[in-house]
């Protein structure tokens, strides 16, 4: 996997903006690259965040889960790490990724280099077609060494957790794109009967909203980087969400087959995405959501 590791602006300084932006252009380019680049920029984020003045350089992930399924036991040499993680994106890819595991004063973040014999990915747990080049196969960690970055429950807490959800949307936004892209080609290269035309249209309305809310969450990041972004990420993901699914929808019905059948690239670029966002908690995310409108101001 031949993928630069990305130099994007850090979220809340100015320029989150330009961050998402370059994001949604590496999804409507190609999801898996995106996705493994997102990773990396999270976790420079991540470490810059919680000062950590670890080892520059490297290709990073980010597999984090809470609550984890790594364990965390500190001896004499140090800290270790042991325990089994599923879902690590550019698991041969990745010289270094950042990991939870449940310590014995919580759940903590560490900095581990992806290198044997302590650290495994385990053959033939990706059997992927959607997202195959992702490599997201499960890493088995056994006595790995590792270094704390940050404190317990600092990765979850910080306002920047809620900064790289919204990240993972501007990637959802690029492969939404990249899929209305065979259908407005489609309208440019032959005429499309009125049912098509107006497919194109409601595919220009949902991108567009999504586009709003995204540019929106990015001017709200940088005005107030450390206010709770909660609340505003699960409103953008559900949105980007929405609008990826639609677009999804009204591509196929407007093209039929044939694009699916016939066009390898947007077939995968179909299979990416459709995978890609189930990395949403969907319903999950809408009753959070919910719930805290019934006792916050929602500010419409």
């Amino acid at each position: 996997m031949l993928i630069e590791p990305p130099d994007l602006p850090l979220p809340g300084h100015g320029a989150t903006a330009e961050r998402f932006r370059s994001l949604t252009a590496l999804g409507r380019a190609d999801l898996v690259a995106c996705r493994i680049a997102e990773g990396h920029a999270d976790a420079v984020a991540i470490r810059a965040e919680l000062g950590d003045a670890g080892q520059s350089g490297g290709r990073w992930g980010v597999w984090a889960e809470v609550p984890s399924s790594v364990r965390a036991e500190r001896g004499p040499e140090g800290w270790r790490l042991s325990g089994d993680r599923p879902w690590c994106p550019g698991a041969a890819w990745c010289t270094d990724a950042l990991v939870t595991a449940v310590a014995e004063d919580g759940i903590r973040l560490f900095a581990v280099r992806n290198e044997g014999p302590f650290v495994q990915p385990l053959d033939g747990t990706w059997p992927a077609i959607g997202m195959a080049g992702s490599d997201s196969r499960t890493v088995r960690f056994t006595g790995a060494p590792a270094r704390p970055v940050g404190g317990p429950g600092e990765y979850a807490g910080r306002p920047g957790f809620w900064h790289a959800g919204i990240g993972v949307a501007a990637c959802w936004f690029g492969g939404a794109l990249g899929v209305a892209d065979t259908l407005l080609a489609a309208a440019r290269r032959k005429g499309l009967n009125p049912h098509a035309l107006a497919h194109l249209g409601a595919v220009d309305v949902a991108l567009g909203a999504a586009g709003a809310v995204l540019a929106d969450a990015a001017a709200r990041i940088d005005a107030d980087p450390e206010a709770d972004a909660r609340r505003l990420a699960l409103r953008v993901r559900s949105t980007v969400e929405a609008a990826a699914t639609e677009v999804i929808d009204r591509v196929g019905r407007a093209l039929g087959a044939g694009p699916l059948c016939q066009d390898p690239g947007h077939a995968q670029r179909v299979t990416d995405l459709t995978v890609y966002l189930r990395q949403s908690r969907a319903e999950t995310d809408l009753e959070q959501l919910g719930r805290a409108l019934s006792v916050e101001d929602p500010r419409w």
